[in-house]
């Protein structure tokens, strides 16, 4: 692996911790308001975790 590439993982893995921590907060803020439990996946950080999961099957779908 040359280092472009673990400059590259690197990159993924500290954007994923990021978002990670971003969507725990939400969770966390959520749940101290007694919101449902469907509330942090409709933030910014759970609508980015939604779109990513989903990403490989769109792009299975489309690509038959």
């Amino acid at each position: 692996m040359s280092l472009l590439g673990v400059i590259k993982a690197v990159a993924v893995l500290a954007a994923a911790a990021i978002l990670g921590n971003w969507f725990l907060a939400e969770v966390k803020k959520s749940k101290a308001k007694n919101e449902p439990w469907y509330m942090p996946y409709l933030s910014i950080p759970g609508l980015l975790i939604i779109l990513a999961l989903s990403l490989p099957v769109i792009v299975w779908i489309v690509s038959n």
